[in-house]
């Protein structure tokens, strides 16, 4: 064992680093549903900032410092307080918002969130079949817009709270709003299961299809500009 330990000390050493610039600085995060839909399709992987709200001991989860607050609107990777499954949606309330959903439509701390009809798409669902989606672009509160998706075909709850998010929690939801296990099924996030913030698309493959690259989505922003 120690020979072999250290004949491949290169590559250990290279497992090492790599374990610790995953865990600790940068990650990537495949997504393998369509729970993000439209703003992120399955086969996409995301570039993930870990340093974006917390620094953690290398090859842990264990918090050294903060580095900044989640701010609302922010597409943000995190381990399910249900069952500790890797998750990626978008932040939609703060601690001490006051949010509730009536029909599909957010009000959060009494403001009722903007809404602007963009096209519609088809979205297939297994034991389903094809569905006609809605999508639209949602102003919340202080946030730049982003895009969401509705599938009024889908018999599901579409109402949610009044709940009041308390200190060090998050409440999140995906942008397929009608076919996504977010903070509505799962509960409200702790801040000490915050992975990092998603920033944009590396690469890109249609694994619903033909697996063939989507050059076009190779390096996109996961942001619509200010």
């Amino acid at each position: 064992m120690h020979h072999w330990v250290r004949a491949n000390k290169g590559f250990l050493l290279f497992l090492m680093l790599f374990g610790i610039f995953r865990t600790a600085i940068a990650d990537w995060n495949p997504i393998p549903s369509g729970s993000m839909r439209p703003n992120l399709l399955e086969g996409d992987v995301v570039f993930v900032n870990r340093l974006a709200y917390n620094v953690k001991l290398p090859l842990t989860d264990i918090v050294l410092a903060r580095t900044g607050d989640p701010r609302r609107g922010d597409i943000v990777t995190f381990y399910s307080p249900q069952d500790g499954t890797r998750l990626i949606k978008r932040l939609i309330a703060l601690p001490g918002d006051r949010v509730e959903m009536r029909n599909e439509e957010l009000t959060i701390n009494g403001q009722p969130s903007r809404y602007t009809a963009l096209g519609n798409g088809v979205e297939t669902i297994e034991h389903v079949g094809n569905l006609t989606s809605l999508q639209v672009r949602e102003q919340t509160r202080d946030t730049s817009a982003h895009r969401i998706q509705i599938l009024p075909q889908l018999d599901v709850p579409r109402d949610y709270g009044p709940v009041t998010v308390p200190a060090d929690r998050y409440l999140m939801l995906g942008d397929n709003r009608d076919n996504s296990r977010d903070s509505r099924y799962i509960g409200l996030v702790p801040r000490e299961l915050l992975i990092g913030r998603a920033v944009r698309v590396l690469a890109s493959a249609d694994i619903k299809g033909n697996w063939m690259p989507r050059a076009e989505r190779f390096g996109m922003s996961l942001y619509e500009a200010q």
